[in-house]
């Protein structure tokens, strides 16, 4: 159904964000991220407790590419 659309102020957008006005058959975002983290990092919650010894994030990752993305 065709819409109307009155003034628009865009003040910014993220990398992975997606803007649409109007009719849209087919809105696909693509991005791709990696996160290290070493032990205990993404604890959440209330009256968290972890105790770890000696520990290290191995970064090390000799692919040349993890996640191809194609538009189509």
């Amino acid at each position: 159904m065709p819409s109307i659309v009155g003034n628009i102020k865009i003040n910014s957008i993220g990398s992975s964000a997606v803007f649409n006005v109007g009719d849209s058959l087919y809105i696909s975002p693509k991005t791709t991220s990696k996160t290290f983290a070493g032990s205990g990092s993404f604890s959440t919650g209330d009256f968290q407790f972890s105790t770890q010894g000696i520990n290290a994030t191995n970064t090390l990752d000799p692919h040349v590419s993890d996640s191809n993305i194609t538009s189509t």
